[in-house]
């Protein structure tokens, strides 16, 4: 199979560059070694939250991550603690970036910041990059090798790490339901009918058991990326929201973003063109659920409070994106119907509230 571009890189979007100068200078001071020559910036296409940049000098390279513009929910988009996670991580779960730097003083880029090590690979989103024939049977291969990455993740001792010290996982899925439930009440631009008994619903099936395992929180996959005979994982990026808390609710995260052809049309589209896992031969979110379930051995038996959840988690992070568009705190056009996106994920969560067919 031959070699494709990487995770697809675009000049900076106006707003948001970088002093590259000033950048350089700092990028030279504390890396030995960099090669001659200027150092070039480009900026990743993909992701709606956090700003991510390609930093080049000659053969040298790098990922710079940094929040996005704008006031900040709290707790919300530390480059901090995502370094702690990445270093504690990388050397157990090497599809995981290795970190590089954190720097938290914003004279640089405006805010903390940290860089990271570039990888290589294929990166699949709305489709296959040509030259690429999506088989049923590539497909299925793709989808197994995602299950499989999830339950590794999930299987990683963490105990006597630093990730105990920055997690709670005690009580976690009682915070997430009311810390997300607040969240999308401080990023609230319009009343959405339905929300308010979906996030009663929600209160009131929260689990009172349920397991500890470190946790992506992110899991999908246009935050993978894959060799170039796509056979592995090479990459798994975005660990900003990773913690030690219950597996299932990472499995239904990775549920809200696993579309599949006879999902209602607002859903599939709502973040661009639908994912490729419409196509044939994709698990469907049952079939992965089953698979998981048999590669980690969990009981998945409740799963539906976990993806009604996870539906609602979404819709609150696109309207908090939605929040900045709309207070003119980002120019991304992208952004601009995530209301109705919004709406549609609300609907959606409702909809499948105490009705497990309808995973």
């Amino acid at each position: 199979m031959p070699k494709q571009a990487d995770r697809q890189t675009i000049p900076v979007r106006r707003s948001e560059e970088l002093n590259i100068a000033l950048l350089e200078q700092f990028l030279r001071e504390r890396f030995a070694d960099l090669p001659s020559g200027k150092l070039e910036i480009q900026q990743f296409a993909a992701g709606h939250s956090n700003l991510t940049y390609e930093l080049k000098i000659g053969e040298w390279e790098a990922v710079l991550r940094k929040p996005p513009l704008g006031p900040l929910a709290p707790k919300a988009h530390d480059m901090s603690r995502e370094y702690q996670i990445l270093s504690e991580v990388h050397p157990l779960f090497p599809a995981a970036p290795k970190p590089l730097l954190y720097w938290e003083d914003k004279e640089i880029t405006g805010s903390p910041f940290l860089v990271m090590e570039r990888k290589h690979g294929i990166v699949i989103d709305s489709s296959f990059p040509e030259g690429i024939s999506a088989t049923p049977e590539l497909c299925s291969r793709i989808s197994h090798e995602m299950v499989n990455k999830l339950a590794e993740l999930h299987s990683i001792p963490y105990k006597g790490t630093r990730l105990e010290e920055i997690s709670r996982p005690d009580g976690f899925m009682e915070r997430q339901v009311h810390g997300w439930i607040g969240r999308y009440e401080r990023a609230k631009t319009s009343d959405i009918k339905g929300a308010d008994k979906l996030t009663q619903w929600l209160i009131k099936k929260v689990p009172s058991v349920h397991e500890a395992a470190l946790i992506h929180y992110d899991f999908k996959l246009n935050n993978s990326m894959f060799d170039h005979n796509l056979e592995k994982m090479a990459g798994l990026f975005d660990w900003e929201m990773s913690t030690i808390g219950d597996p299932l609710a990472d499995l239904g995260a990775a549920m809200s973003y696993w579309t599949e052809k006879d999902d209602p049309e607002l859903l599939k589209t709502g973040l661009g063109k639908p994912p490729v896992t419409v196509q044939a031969g994709f698990l469907s979110r049952k079939e992965f659920m089953e698979a998981y379930a048999r590669k980690s051995g969990r009981d998945i038996t409740n799963m539906n409070f976990y993806v009604t959840f996870a539906y609602f988690k979404l819709a609150v992070i696109a309207q908090q994106i939605f929040y900045r568009y709309k207070n003119g705190q980002t120019n991304d056009e992208r952004f601009a119907r995530f209301d109705s996106f919004v709406k549609s994920l609300i609907t959606h969560g409702a909809n499948i509230a105490n009705d497990d067919r309808q995973l």
